[in-house]
């Protein structure tokens, strides 16, 4: 049975998964990431080559400025930094957009994390024989299937449409040049769009099998779950000792409540409740302590001991006991009961109550 507890059965847990978040461990295909660049990358370049073809058109006239003459130091200086400066303008664009599209494709996997963990220095990541170990292990070989099969595919399917385009190259040498270029540049774009359709449903397979591994690699053992709730929630035995520890204090705060208490009604020896009335702040009288056999027990004691009068009413004592909470105003129903205890306080307390 412990044999089977320790076994990775059970799917990860919402903290599982955020921990290795924090980690910098999620589901990540560079497939998709990949293609999602290919095809910004593509999109734009098409876009932009009537900029592009202007921009290079700019730079040749730029040179042609130059025929006949004399080159020195200053002129040379010029050209490079012109060059330079145009081809930055041509590729500042593509460059850009497809780092742009690099953080999308990531985004769109797993969200925005920032997390400097997987960055930290870490002595075991320069262990020799680990790295060996890393090398070689059957993680690496799966990755290196899939890439000689991914790359295989594409080719396949490439090749298979090159051949169709080859075909018709006898027919193609009858057209005019203008209508070569034309027919170059539809077969490209149909060849290019063919291996970008083959590696986008190879992306989507990838981010499937990625994600399986990723929670099959996060699962957890039944202990493991149990050892998390416990720390999440906190041991039962010591959340237990917690309770008690609060119980226990809060009746020490109540115990030492019945000081400022006007009387203890009891009946005589199982309940007890302490009650105090403010006439100057509060409509009602007050309930500051309560309790059954020990700890009405301890209450009389405090109040022999602090001089509050402890008047004997069973019934009374009782009904306050269970309709009324620590720290609460006695209900309207018990008003005349209390007021007949209050009256014989304050006469029998003149020296407390010289007003009553």
């Amino acid at each position: 049975m412990a044999g089977e507890d320790q076994e990775k059965t059970e799917e990860p847990t919402s903290k599982k998964i955020e921990d290795a978040r924090q980690e910098g461990n999620v589901p990540k295909s560079q497939d998709a990431a990949a293609v999602v660049t290919l095809i910004v990358a593509i999109t734009l370049l098409l876009f932009l080559l009537g900029f592009m073809g202007e921009r290079v058109a700019n730079l040749y006239r730029y040179y042609q400025s130059f025929i006949g003459v004399e080159f020195d130091l200053r002129i040379i200086q010029a050209i490079m930094m012109k060059s330079i400066f145009e081809v930055l303008i041509i590729l500042a664009p593509i460059v850009l957009s497809i780092m742009v599209a690099g953080i999308i494709g990531n985004v769109m996997q797993f969200g925005f994390i920032f997390t400097t963990k997987p960055i930290m220095p870490n002595l075991s990541k320069i262990n020799p024989l680990k790295g060996l170990k890393n090398l070689f292990s059957l993680k690496k070989l799966i990755e290196s299937v899939k890439i000689i099969l991914k790359v295989s595919v594409v080719f396949t399917i490439a090749f298979i449409v090159l051949l169709q385009f080859v075909k018709e190259l006898p027919k193609v040498e009858l057209y005019s040049l203008a209508a070569q270029m034309v027919w170059l540049r539809d077969k490209t774009l149909i060849l290019a769009a063919i291996v970008i359709i083959a590696f986008l449903i190879i992306a989507i397979l990838d981010v499937f099998l990625v994600r399986f591994q990723y929670f099959q690699g996060l699962r957890m053992s039944k202990q493991e779950i149990k050892d998390e709730y416990k720390q999440m929630e906190g041991d039962p035995q010591v959340k237990g000792r917690i309770r008690r520890l609060q119980m226990e204090a809060a009746r020490r705060r109540m115990v030492q409540d019945v000081a400022g208490a006007d009387v203890v009604i009891t009946n005589p020896t199982h309940y007890a409740v302490a009650l105090r009335y403010d006439t100057t702040k509060e409509n009602a009288p007050r309930v500051v302590a309560k309790g059954v056999d020990f700890l009405a027990l301890r209450i009389k004691e405090m109040a022999y001991k602090h001089n509050v009068i402890v008047y004997e009413n069973p019934p009374l004592a009782r009904q306050l006991y269970k309709d009324c909470d620590i720290d609460q105003l006695i209900p309207r129903e018990l008003f005349k009961a209390v007021s007949e205890v209050f009256k014989f306080v304050y006469q029998a307390n003149k020296k407390k109550f010289p007003k009553s």
